[in-house]
């Protein structure tokens, strides 16, 4: 596949970039902060250092984790928009697997300039952060790390992720015909039936699975705290179901969701074309669905070990440590939401851009653009809400889970209620709100700007 041109490129990979630069930017920052760290409270205890990389390295891998699920959905959606230039390549006879590895090159230039560009703001960032912090008195006048060669770790590993996330989300390459070349070819949203069947049947291995283990880890839990291993296990395993399943479970809560929005043709119109490509919402809203799963569970998980704690150590004390230790951990846990928020945006705007034609049909149609702009922000409300509301429900349980199986050995209790962490839900609800609008403003702006003769004559 011939390298697009600078202007769709910038279209298509700006926010790809900006995502890899987000978590290169995150690692470094951590990695640079954990150095600092050392320098200030000395070298002499290694167990302590190791736990500091540790921690570090745990958030860097989240973060990264959600870069990639983001990037996969992102060049899944620039694949899906370029089906009929690569079924046109496929009639002059390029093979489908040299076209996606050319996918996957892109891929590597993102990884490479966004790794860079993250790098140098994370390096640069946190030695300003670091001297205004010396400036007022927060941190002492020590001889600190000028770069920390760990800071390769996190940039080379954005390359490799995005790298190998844009192969994987360019596997519908494959699936492109060189008949495809003589239609208005587009894509459908649709999955080959086996393949379908085979997800289906592995979401519901791991979820079943997933949630067996969860029970048993909080079972062991009750006697003794290694049960928050093995519910571990089963929180990963459930959730990664829940992921290879998105596509049939996300479109069911948007179909609820739809059902709520109202009854104008703006709304009704935005909750058909959420179900009509479920594959397209799916991607655009698995993202946001990570971010607030990982948030409500850390926070939940925290709450409940307060809850749990209060009667066997001193309450102000137990207070004061989670409230701080909330805070920062979701602070940081929060910058993979935004990663995860920065791609619904992108794949919203691709999507608009994939549907020239649709929308200037609507247009002809008699379609105002006051009318469009609210299907626009229909669409994204939608997605966030359902994105949100089943995040919040996952975070809920796996966070409880995480506590009970820890600490239920230890408190007189037994099993208890989760803890909701009332403030983060709101902030969490608040945010997705803010998050709704903002996703909805560019794409809609973009979709008022297809003229309908133009957009009819096109394809």
């Amino acid at each position: 596949m011939s390298v697009p041109t600078s202007a769709r490129a910038s279209k298509e990979h700006g926010a790809s970039i900006l995502v890899t630069a987000l978590a290169s930017f995150f690692g470094v920052v951590l990695i640079q902060a954990t150095a600092f760290l050392v320098d200030i409270f000395g070298d002499t205890d290694g167990a302590a250092i190791t736990a500091l990389y540790s921690v570090a390295l745990v958030f860097i891998g989240l973060a990264l984790y959600v870069a990639a699920v983001v990037t996969s959905n992102t060049f899944a959606t620039i694949v899906a928009g370029r089906t009929r230039t690569i079924a046109l390549l496929r009639l002059l006879g390029a093979r489908s697997r040299d076209l996606r590895r050319s996918v996957a090159g892109e891929g590597l230039v993102v990884g490479l300039f966004g790794g860079a560009v993250g790098m140098v703001l994370g390096i640069g960032a946190s030695h300003l952060a670091r001297a205004v912090a010396v400036s007022t008195g927060q941190l002492p006048d020590v001889s600190y790390t000028s770069v920390q060669p760990l800071v390769v770790l996190p940039v080379v590993t954005v390359v490799l992720t995005t790298t190998l996330a844009s192969y994987v989300g360019s596997r519908k390459v494959l699936d492109v015909t060189p008949v495809q070349a003589t239609g208005g070819a587009v894509d459908s949203g649709v999955e080959a039936p086996r393949s379908r069947r085979i997800r289906t049947a592995l979401s519901i291995v791991l979820i079943a699975g997933g949630v067996a283990l969860l029970g048993l880890g909080v079972l062991i839990g009750m006697v003794n705290p290694g049960g928050v291993l093995v519910a571990f296990v089963g929180g990963v395993a459930s959730f990664t179901g829940v992921m290879v399943g998105a596509y049939r479970i996300l479109p069911a809560t948007l179909r609820l969701v739809g059902r709520l929005s109202g009854r104008g043709p703006a709304a009704r119109l935005a909750s058909a074309n959420a179900l009509r490509y479920p594959d397209r919402s799916t991607r655009t809203a698995v993202g946001l669905l990570i971010g607030v799963t990982l948030v409500t569970t850390f926070a939940v998980a925290m709450y409940s070990y307060r809850t749990m704690l209060v009667d066997e150590y001193d309450e102000a004390t137990v207070g004061q440590v989670l409230t701080v230790t909330v805070g920062i951990m979701t602070g940081l846990i929060g910058f993979s939401a935004v990663i995860a928020a920065v791609g619904m945006v992108n794949n919203l705007l691709l999507s608009i851009l994939q549907r020239t034609r649709e929308i200037g049909l609507l247009r002809a149609l008699g379609f105002t653009r006051r009318q469009i702009r609210s299907m626009i922000v229909s669409e994204s409300t939608q997605m966030v809400v359902a994105s949100m509301g089943f995040g919040l429900i996952l975070g809920i349980v796996y966070g409880w889970a995480a506590a009970q199986s820890l600490l239920g050995s230890l408190s007189d209790r037994g099993l208890t209620a989760p803890t909701l962490p009332w403030a983060v839900i709101a902030g969490t609800v608040l945010c997705g709100g803010l998050l709704a609008l903002g996703a909805s403003l560019t794409p809609a702006r973009r979709a008022n700007q297809i003229s309908p003769v133009l957009a009819l004559a096109d394809a």
